[in-house]
């Protein structure tokens, strides 16, 4: 392997295990101008009272409204900056850095934890909720798992089996005193374990990997609905053999409030689909959902190291050979994850970003600007491919 295709997957590495479920995901600024298909009421389940930390960013609504179509009974606590309004439910105004008191006196069947993005944070709520709920929701990440010292996937190989839910996840260093920063995976470790250590045998981690989908103000995986829609000849990152995985918000929220409902414990991860799927797959789905005409250019990694193509950021939802681009989702599938199919996924996100004002979709925060994907396509065609 050579030294700048190992310097490519180290940086893929760092970043994607800072991504995967990012602190923007709860950020005030989140749109949420397309409305969400609202799910059946049921009368099958028997209503909880449900207490959901956030409720306004990313994954926030559509969990409100999902339980709310289930007939529970809904508070949500969140800081009260968020433009998003929800309705039907109890509100809660304060902010989970400082005092959190007022949930002493009250008592709920379920917690949700769905914006912990500082494991102070989860320190505070687990102490002030350890005795006011028989249940505690936790919302980490596949971050969260320690990858150091494993070998990534070289150029022309692929990991054919998914990294377990049994895999080791990161341990503060020596070093580390309590109230320290802490990098996300490491955060979101930490969390787990202190929602353990409130909660034994009352706890679910559950641990996203990309999540994605309608409203999601990262566009990482936007970005390739949209590109391929808009036809042509299409950049397509290394070897398209390299697992992808993402998870549709709707398929992650709706099954958190079923694990509410069910009273299930246990850590599990939350990414999709059921079966491996690999890049060329994924952009083979997006293609699906579109009339227009086009052309993938397969462009090898070393030629995106040389040219200093930055994934994530240029090359959205695409981390080569990581091993968390493919982790067992079997136990949770078992335990009641289901998926839409991956090109209602894609088309409902197309169909979400037209509907988008024209200065969000012209400052959309992943992927590469169509003149820098031209150039790097010529100077590729000039190489003779």
């Amino acid at each position: 392997m050579s030294a700048s295709r190992r310097e490519f997957l180290r940086t893929a590495s760092m970043v994607s295990a800072g991504l995967a479920l990012s602190p923007s995901l709860g950020a005030a600024s989140a749109p949420s101008t397309a409305p969400l298909p609202q799910p059946k009421r049921t009368g099958s389940v028997a209503p909880k009272k449900l207490l959901i930390l956030g409720g306004t960013g990313f994954i926030g609504p559509n969990t409100v409204k999902y339980a709310l179509a289930r007939g529970h009974e809904v508070t949500i606590l969140t800081r009260g900056r968020s433009s998003t309004k929800v309705d039907g439910v109890e509100h809660i105004i304060a902010d989970r850095e400082g005092d959190m008191s007022m949930l002493l006196r009250r008592t709920w069947d379920a917690v949700l934890d769905n914006n912990a993005r500082d494991y102070r944070w989860v320190q505070r709520s687990t102490q002030a909720l350890k005795d006011s709920t028989a249940h505690y929701l936790f919302v980490s990440s596949i971050s969260a798992y320690r990858l150091d010292g494993m070998s990534y996937a070289k150029a022309d190989d692929v990991r054919m089996e998914p990294l377990p839910d049994t895999h080791e996840t990161f341990t503060p260093p020596a070093t580390f005193k309590d109230g320290d920063e802490a990098p996300y995976g490491l955060t979101k470790a930490i969390s787990e374990r202190l929602v353990h250590a409130a909660f034994p045998g009352r706890a679910t981690i559950v641990r996203p990997g990309l999540i994605v989908g309608p409203t999601d103000p990262t566009d990482r995986f936007t970005y390739w609905p949209v590109r391929v829609d808009e036809g042509g000849e299409v950049f397509a990152p290394g070897n398209p053999a390299h697992s992808s995985q993402v998870i549709d918000q709707r398929d992650l929220t709706e099954w958190l409030v079923r694990l509410a409902e069910d009273g299930t414990k246990g850590d599990f991860n939350a990414t999709g689909p059921a079966s491996r799927l690999s890049f060329g797959d994924m952009l083979a789905g997006c293609r699906a959902v579109t009339s227009s005409p086009v052309r993938f250019t397969w462009v090898p990694e070393s030629f995106l190291a040389e040219q200093k193509v930055r994934i994530w950021s240029d090359v959205p939802a695409w981390a080569p050979g990581d091993p968390t681009m493919y982790v067992s989702v079997e136990r949770s599938v078992a335990a009641g994850l289901t998926f839409r199919p991956f090109a209602v996924t894609a088309l409902d996100t197309l169909e979400w970003d037209k509907a988008r004002p024209a200065a969000d979709r012209a400052k959309r925060a992943a992927g590469m600007t169509r003149a820098r994907e031209a150039e790097l396509l010529a100077m590729w065609g000039r190489r003779g491919r």
